[in-house]
């Protein structure tokens, strides 16, 4: 059996499940509290950070990005990267507009802010970090709009890790409440439609002790 290092509000561990579950690929959860920096951990992954799989022939594979390509290459039903080289070139830019973009302008400024230090014992969360986080993450529903507008998932007429990393993102920020679905109609109903599929049903029931999500949350109909 693989096993797969993770954190309940890492997106990228997220991306990671959620790849897993969409090609049906069995795997056992464990989570790994990174800030214990424990030695067993470590020879696993020198970063110590998560996500880390290991393969039952002991292969060990660290980060989303190097997870999921490997995924994509060894199972490749259903394909989650294109069947096109321009196609690929797509899902892989907006992977990264995700993974990079989204996760330095929202993700850290509001879950790194208001979860991460809590639990890394940082000190109180920056005003001026989630007054940001809160303002950079109406651009990005506008962008989800504009390419769901034009397409009929974010990297083209085919779910793909695209959509997978987008939507592990917001995930984690709807964890919190902090995603304003009104006013961005476009990027909601997108987001339903992610959010409807079985591969989101296990992180939909995560839940950080003394950290209830909104009543929406795991609403498949908001």
């Amino acid at each position: 059996m693989r096993t797969l290092y993770h954190l309940w509000l890492s997106p990228h561990c997220r991306k990671v499940r959620v790849v897993l579950a969409e090609k049906d690929i069995e795997f056992a959860p464990r989570v790994e509290k990174v800030w214990e920096r424990n030695k067993r951990f470590l020879a696993l992954n020198p970063a110590g950070d998560v996500p880390v799989l290991v393969e039952p022939d002991g292969a060990v594979l660290a980060g989303s990005a190097a997870i999921c390509e490997f995924l994509d290459e060894v199972h490749p039903e259903p394909g989650l990267i294109g069947r096109h080289p321009v196609e690929r070139a797509e899902v892989r830019r907006l992977v990264a507009w995700f993974d990079r973009k989204f996760d330095g302008e929202v993700t850290e400024n509001l879950v790194g802010e208001k979860v991460m230090k809590r639990f890394l014992g940082l000190g109180e969360p920056a005003s001026g970090a989630i007054r940001a986080g809160l303002k950079n993450i109406r651009h990005h529903l506008d962008y989800i709009a504009y390419l769901v507008e034009r397409r009929k998932w974010l990297g083209g007429d085919e779910m793909s890790l695209a959509d997978i990393a987008a939507a592990a993102h917001l995930s984690v920020v709807d964890y919190l409440g902090d995603v304003p679905w009104d006013g961005h109609a476009e990027a909601k109903d997108w987001y339903a439609r992610m959010k409807s599929r079985p591969s989101f049903r296990a992180i939909l029931a995560d839940r950080i002790p003394g950290m209830a999500p909104p009543k929406h949350y795991d609403d498949l109909d908001f």
